[in-house]
């Protein structure tokens, strides 16, 4: 077997400052600009500072992206409950953007919270959150008056070139494990995108979506081996009678990989949800 069995314990696992680094190229290059010029163009004229709300940031990854597409001046306030990851955010954002630590739940934030907030921004939250819990960050935003700008939630949509017969039950059993209830909380994964969407609407913001999937091919053996086995990882805790298959299409993907053959196509979708500027 190539590369040691999968290890089913991966979806419960902290996320890891290694994993998010190895994805931030990805990421940066799914995002879609058109969005974030979108909202430069919405902020022009705003007087500054614009405060930005980064939830779930991580190690600050969409800070990096975005900042340098907004105008100054800039104050991020990076949200994550991991103190580790927002250190490294803070200590990450360009020179010239300040930036603050907040440690803490970011479903707990409501109208109140935000009042002041010029852009609330996530990059790979939403599908991890509920549909209550994506209600109450609409009605937030859009009582506080802020634009939500939430990109790199998961679609569902996942294609393997060259494809292998278990591709489809693989894929289903890992949306199922996407809808899962954790904790008494259930769980949109590839829901979220139309969800929020629908959320924002129901509390009269406009809403775009554009979008976002990675496209992964022969130079990105590192990171289409440790999302592959994230993904089979999660489809067996979902479905076990899959594991009896996990390894053998496991050593078929790593030689694919190891010989440049494997593309990967991941779907995302990204929303901007901007509300009105007052006259």
């Amino acid at each position: 077997m190539l590369g040691g069995p999968v290890d089913v314990t991966v979806p419960g696992a902290p996320v890891t400052s290694d994993w998010l680094a190895l994805r931030e190229p990805a990421d940066a290059a799914a995002r879609g600009s058109e969005l974030a010029d979108r909202l430069s163009r919405w902020l022009q004229g705003r007087p500054g500072p614009h405060v930005i709300r980064d939830l779930g940031c991580g190690t600050g990854s969409m800070g990096r992206w975005l900042a340098g597409r907004l105008p100054a001046p800039q104050l991020w306030l990076l949200h994550d409950r991991d103190p580790a990851l927002v250190d490294i955010a803070v200590a990450g954002l360009p020179a010239d953007v300040a930036a603050e630590p907040r440690v803490g739940d970011v479903t707990a934030l409501d109208a109140t919270q935000l009042a002041g907030t010029a852009v609330v921004t996530a990059s790979a939250l939403l599908d991890l959150l509920t549909a209550d819990e994506v209600e109450r960050l609409a009605a937030a935003c859009a009582a506080a008056g802020c634009a939500a700008l939430l990109a790199l939630s998961v679609t569902g949509r996942v294609m393997l070139t060259p494809a292998d017969p278990l591709d489809a039950a693989f894929a289903a059993a890992f949306d199922a494990h996407q809808r899962r209830t954790v904790d008494g909380r259930r769980l949109l994964g590839p829901d979220a995108p139309p969800a929020a969407a629908a959320a924002f609407g129901r509390h009269g913001v406009s809403v775009v979506r554009a979008p976002s999937p990675w496209r992964l091919g022969s130079a990105d053996g590192p990171l289409i081996e440790q999302w592959l086995r994230g993904w089979l990882a999660a489809a067996c805790e979902q479905r076990p009678a899959l594991v009896a298959e996990v390894e053998a299409y496991l050593d078929r993907r790593l030689a694919a990989i190891a010989r440049g053959e494997l593309r990967v196509v991941i779907g995302h979708a990204d929303l901007l949800a901007l509300p009105e500027v007052p006259s």
